[in-house]
């Protein structure tokens, strides 16, 4: 059986290479050498229109996106943000460096927020990350009812959610701001980037000065209306010397790369849905598979597929991961692979670091298989062959003749 690469991303379009060459000739790379226009300049105009925001701005990554949205919330030091059990350890991170203390929530077998645990704990935080791990969208009409009942703000990393929708309504556009990621493994590859997303003025003045906007080059960034609004030039007068610098911009290489995907999002986006119910319905047949419905709101755009395994012990469970790699397929049980930066017991850096035995019996048995949109039915098929075969081998083995 021949299986398919599910690690290599697509192809960069021949317009990245063109874009690419024309800045290796100029030497053209930082964002801030034009006067206007520059690549970065016109990925965040041209990403704030996709979501539908007023302001985008690139940074080097989803994490820094992270972080310069808790520091731009300006937030007393040691303050408490919510973030979920089940998430990468980036976000965690985040809220260290940014001074401020992570509050844990649980995690249900779906993989989103458990809204009990969740509203328990609301009322001894300041701030909210929801993370759409994986893609999988938590109740953000719950979520953002509470917090605004509270007046907590929200932010999103949406770093697995690029086109994915919540009531038709963009995922990263209902916080705050929402934090995307670039990676190679998201649906838009530039190797490493981010990017984020808001309609608040003020906090995208500050957050735009601590990405590294040195003495008035704020000047060059604008709202997707092409210009900067009234409230934009006083947001970034206000601000202007008072904010510190992390230096966390993109290159105008990285959003030379990116440009030209954005056109090529709604296809990958419908691939990789299509795949991913595909296969869904392949594994759940299988009594010791279950892949999560998503939520009546939700549209997922997915790149990858998690499902659980049921009624098995832990032993059992390494078995099937051993069975799948022997067929040639990894399959990811993140609270069984040593030192998986999604397993909350492993964010030792958090002092204090809490128990939460809901999402850590979810974790030993939810499972996570690579599934890019590129793939073709005979892949999927393959994928799926692999799976179900070595949950066989493990559950109901053949009788030897």
């Amino acid at each position: 059986m021949s299986l398919p690469d599910v690690y290599s991303a697509e192809p960069i379009p021949a317009a990245a290479h063109e874009e690419v060459e024309r800045l290796l000739k100029t030497a053209d790379l930082f964002r801030y050498t034009a006067a206007e226009d520059a690549p970065v300049a016109l990925l965040e105009a041209e990403f704030a229109e996709l979501l539908g925001s007023k302001y985008a701005l690139a940074v080097s990554s989803c994490s820094a996106a992270l972080f310069l949205s808790l520091k731009a919330l300006d937030l007393p030091r040691d303050s408490k943000v919510m973030i979920p059990g089940f998430t990468f350890a980036a976000v965690p991170s985040s809220v260290i460096h940014s001074d401020l203390l992570p509050v844990l929530c649980e995690v249900g077998e779906n993989y989103r927020i458990d809204m009990a645990d969740f509203e328990a704990k609301l009322d001894d935080v300041q701030a909210v990350i929801i993370s759409h791990m994986r893609g999988h969208t938590s109740d953000m009409d719950a979520i953002m009812t509470l917090c605004d009942a509270y007046n907590i703000p929200v932010i999103e990393d949406a770093a697995h959610s690029l086109g994915t929708t919540w009531h038709d309504r963009n995922i990263g556009t209902i916080g705050k701001i929402g934090c995307f990621s670039f990676q190679s493994y998201k649906l838009i590859n530039a190797g490493e980037g981010g990017i984020l997303v808001t309609d608040d003025a003020d906090l995208v003045a500050r957050m735009v000065i601590m990405s590294g906007a040195y003495e008035h080059n704020w000047q060059k960034h604008k709202s997707r209306l092409g210009d900067n609004t009234e409230d934009l030039q006083k947001a970034f007068a206000k601000w202007q010397n008072q904010l510190p610098l992390y230096n966390l911009r993109l290159s105008n290489m990285s959003a030379a790369i990116i440009r030209p995907q954005i056109p090529e999002l709604a296809r990958r986006v419908r691939d990789g849905r299509a795949n991913h119910d595909y296969v869904a319905d392949r594994l759940n047949t299988s009594i010791w598979m279950q892949v999560p419905d998503k939520l009546a709101a939700e549209e997922r755009a997915p790149d990858s597929i998690q499902f659980n395994l049921v009624d098995m012990d832990d032993t059992q469970v390494l078995a099937f991961q051993s069975a799948a790699q022997a067929r040639g397929l990894k399959v990811q049980v993140f609270g069984a692979s040593q030192d998986n930066a999604r397993a909350f017991w492993n964010w030792q850096f958090i002092k204090d670091l809490p128990e939460l035995p809901q999402t850590r019996a979810m974790l030993m048995k939810a499972c996570d298989v690579r599934l890019p949109a590129r793939l073709k039915k005979p892949d999927l098929d393959a994928i799926a062959d692999v799976l179900l075969a070595a949950i066989q081998d493990v559950m109901a083995p053949t009788p030897a003749e």
